[in-house]
C-alpha cells in the first residue's frame, strides 16, 4: 500500500511538472503575441535570447541549440534577418562563418519582451513567500539532476539552460560532462578553427600550425 502511495505520489509530481511547464508556456506564447503579434513565434524568440546571452554568434551554434539541422536554422536565422531582428556580417563567402548579432530592433524586443515578462510573474507570485519559491526552484533543480543523471544517454540532452540560467547548466552539473549542445558547438568551432587555419592568405602561404 505504502508502496503505491508512494508511486502515485511521483505520478502526481510528474503530472504537475507537465501541467506547470504547459501553463507557463502558454503564457509566454500569449505574452509574446502581446508584443509582437504574429512576427515572431517562441522559437525565433529563443533563438535572439540565445544570441542576446550566450557566446553563440553563428548559424551552426544556432543549429545545435535547437536540435536542428544547419538547414532549418539557417532558414530561421534569414527570417530573423529579414525582420531586421537579427544581424548577419559575413566574414567569408561561406554563409555558415557568419557572424551573428542583435540589431537594434531584435534588443528593443527582447527588452520589451523580458519587462513584460518580469512585470506578469512578479503579478501572479507577489503574495508567494520568498523562502517558499526558493524551496521550490531548488526542489525542482533536483529532480531535473535526477532524470538527467536517469536517462540512458545524458550527455545527449540539452535543456537550452543557456537562456534561462545563463551562465549554469543543470546538464553539465549533473553528469559532470558537456551536454549535447556544448559538445556540438565545440566540435563544429574545432572545424571551424582547422578550415579558416586551412585558407590561404592573398598573395602569401598558407596559415597554419608551422612545421
Amino acid at each position: 500500500m505504502e508502496q503505491h502511495d508512494a508511486q502515485q505520489l511521483v505520478n502526481d509530481v510528474i503530472g504537475n511538472a507537465h501541467l506547470f511547464v504547459a501553463a507557463v508556456t502558454g503564457m509566454k506564447n500569449a505574452l509574446l503575441g502581446e508584443i509582437a503579434g504574429r512576427q515572431l513565434s517562441f522559437s525565433q524568440l529563443k533563438v535572439l535570447k540565445l544570441i542576446d546571452v550566450t557566446e553563440a554568434h553563428h548559424v551552426g551554434d544556432v543549429a545545435a541549440f535547437l536540435g536542428v539541422s544547419d538547414a532549418a536554422a539557417s532558414k530561421t536565422v534569414d527570417r530573423l534577418v529579414q525582420q531586421n531582428y537579427i544581424r548577419r556580417t559575413v566574414v567569408r563567402s561561406d554563409r555558415r562563418s557568419a557572424e551573428l548579432s542583435l540589431a537594434p530592433a531584435g534588443r528593443k524586443l527582447l527588452n520589451r519582451y523580458e519587462a513584460a515578462k518580469d512585470r506578469r510573474l512578479a503579478a501572479m507570485f507577489s503574495d508567494l513567500d520568498t523562502k517558499d519559491l526558493r524551496r521550490t526552484s531548488e526542489f525542482l533543480e533536483r529532480l531535473t539532476k535526477v532524470i538527467v543523471n536517469s536517462s540512458a544517454n545524458p550527455e545527449e540532452i540539452c535543456l537550452q539552460c543557456g537562456i534561462y540560467l545563463k551562465k549554469r547548466c543543470l546538464v553539465r552539473e549533473a553528469v559532470r560532462a558537456d551536454c549535447f549542445y556544448q559538445k556540438r558547438r565545440t566540435t563544429r568551432q574545432v572545424r571551424r578553427n582547422a578550415t579558416e587555419a586551412e585558407v590561404p592568405t592573398r598573395g602569401g602561404a598558407r596559415m597554419g600550425p608551422p612545421g
